[in-house]
Order: C-alpha cells, then sequence, then structure tokens
C-alpha cells in the first residue's frame, strides 16, 4: 500500500521533572546525561534514523538550555580546533542541528500528553507524524522508530510501540486491546489509558507514536480522559471507531524508563556496558560493589 512518508516528529518536553529534583531546579530533565549524552540526543538519534527531517519540541518555560544545546558552539569548537581534537569535534558536529530543522511551541499549562502535541497543530499540518517521549530511552539494533516507520508502510493508519508488561503494573499504562495478533504488528480495537481494574490485555504503550492528522482534530475537543487531562491515548483510540486503522508495533529492544531514578541508573549500567570503551573497568567495578554486598550480608 501507498502511504505517506513521516518526516516530522513532535516531543513534548515541558514537563518540570519534579522526580529529579533538585538537579532539575536549574537544568531541563531533557539534557540530564546517560552516559555522555543527554536524554534528548539519543531521541534525536533516533528520529533521524528513521528518516525524520523536522523537528518540533513542545517546551515551556525555563527550557533555553534545551534549545541552546542544539546551536552551534563557536567558543568551543574555536578551542577545540586549536590543539586539533577532531575527534570532538566530530562529536559536537553530531549535536548540531541545521537552521529551521528545529521549531519550538510552548504549552503553557500542563493539561496532559495529548494537549501538548495539540499545541504542535500548525506546525504539523495534514500529513502524518511521529511523536516521542524522550522519557522513554530503548536500546535496540535498529532503533525502535526506524522499525515502527517500516511497519507502518505495510500498514498506514495510526500506530502505537508496545510492550509486554506484569498485568499488576498494567495500571501505570495506556494498555492496548487486541482484536488480531499478528506477531510483531497487533490490530488494536480498544485502548485504556490506566485502567484501575482488569486491564484488556498486558499489552502497554509506551512513548512512541505514528499518528494522522485526524488525531489532531480529536484533540480539538479538548475532552478530559484519567486524571483530568487531555489524554493522547483518547485521541487514538477514537480513530478505532472512525477507521479502524490502530495497530500496536512490539518492537525488538529493551526500553528504559528514564523518567524514575531507579530506571535512570538501569539505563546508565546498560548503555555503561555497551560501551567498548568503558565495559572493563565499569564491569569491573561493578563485580567488586557485588562482591563487596554479598560479603556483608
Amino acid at each position: 500500500m501507498t502511504t505517506n512518508k513521516v518526516t516530522k516528529a513532535v516531543f513534548p518536553v515541558a514537563g518540570l521533572g519534579t522526580r529529579f529534583l533538585p538537579a532539575t531546579k536549574s537544568i531541563p530533565k531533557e539534557i540530564m546525561t546517560l552516559v555522555d549524552r543527554p536524554l534528548i540526543q539519543y531521541a534525536i538519534d533516533e528520529a533521524r534514523a528513521a528518516g525524520i527531517k523536522e523537528f518540533i519540541f513542545v517546551t515551556s518555560r525555563g527550557k533555553s538550555a534545551l534549545e541552546d544545546y542544539f546551536d552551534n558552539a563557536p567558543e568551543l569548537e574555536a578551542a577545540l580546533k586549536k590543539p586539533g581534537k577532531e575527534h570532538l569535534l566530530d562529536v559536537l558536529e553530531s549535536t548540531n542541528m541545521e537552521s529551521g530543522a528545529i521549531a519550538y511551541v510552548r504549552q503553557h499549562k500542563a493539561l496532559g500528553l495529548g494537549h501538548a502535541v495539540w499545541c504542535a497543530r500548525r506546525l504539523i499540518g495534514d500529513e502524518p507524524f511521529a511523536v516521542m517521549l524522550p522519557d522513554d530511552v530503548i536500546a535496540a539494533e535498529k532503533p525502535c522508530l526506524q522499525q515502527m516507520v517500516e511497519a507502518y508502510e505495510q500498514t498506514g493508519g495510526n500506530m502505537v510501540a508496545a510492550m509486554e508488561v506484569p498485568p499488576e503494573k498494567a495500571s501505570a499504562y495506556g494498555v492496548l486491546s487486541v482484536a488480531e495478533d499478528m506477531g510483531s504488528i497487533v490490530k488494536v480495537n480498544g485502548m485504556v489509558e490506566k485502567p484501575k481494574e482488569n486491564p484488556p490485555s498486558n499489552l502497554a504503550v509506551i512513548g512512541r507514536y505514528i499518528l494522522t492528522p485526524q488525531v489532531l482534530n480529536n484533540l480539538n475537543r479538548k475532552k478530559e480522559g484519567a486524571g483530568g487531562e487531555i489524554q493522547l491515548t483518547d485521541a487514538i483510540a477514537e480513530e478505532i471507531d472512525d477507521s479502524g486503522k490502530v495497530y500496536g508495533f512490539r518492537f525488538r529492544g529493551q526500553r528504559y524508563d528514564c523518567g524514575s531514578k531507579a530506571g535512570f541508573l538501569q539505563a546508565t549500567v546498560a548503555f555503561g556496558l555497551a560501551r567498548p570503551e568503558l565495559r572493563e573497568e565499569f564491569s569491573g567495578y561493578l563485580h567488586d560493589m557485588m562482591a563487596l554486598e554479598k560479603a556483608a550480608q
């Protein structure tokens, strides 16, 4: 089937990051560093690998450091050029964005993820778009959004990344009701945001989406959902009845919830051990720490 290419991505980054206070008193959570790259860099790199060309950040007051991160740094570049530190110049180059590639819109009130996406409606226009939550960092041989774009080319419609979670944890997620299980792709006949009891499955939605412009029209109604917020899940669920084309995608990879302290620490260990230049020293340290803990018991 023929589908329009997905070239725009929305990054909702307006949150206050209160779970990481006091660090987030002065810096946006999205530029907190995982090994040696901020969370937002992982999301941007994943989007680039999927063919995204236009990046839309939904921000809020106090996020200027996030905007500065993707700008050129002439003084730093000059300081690195003088001693010939070319490898560090290459690292810097990967963080720069072309003029006009990133656009910023403000979410003035914290009214939910659906509202954040709705704030970007004029920049999205009448074409499919991705939504990426930087809190969800995914380690995968092929980047998660790239996997989804390839699957979307087969299905069209709306697609959400999904993973299986223990039933007792389903209440923390949007959960899919599955009409047809086709392996990596499932056809969805219902979505419930944070079910308090009897979740329809253990297949949970995580922070990667490919959506049609019709979802923005659904968000226009600003209907409140779970927690009194405007839920993106609810706007997507409306498309089940309207078009019947909502799919879940079981991605291949490991997701880390870097919106929580425990998840951030788990990701730090996993990504640190994945780095060849760090692995030997870091794994030795972790081994020694575990040995000390066992000896103390």
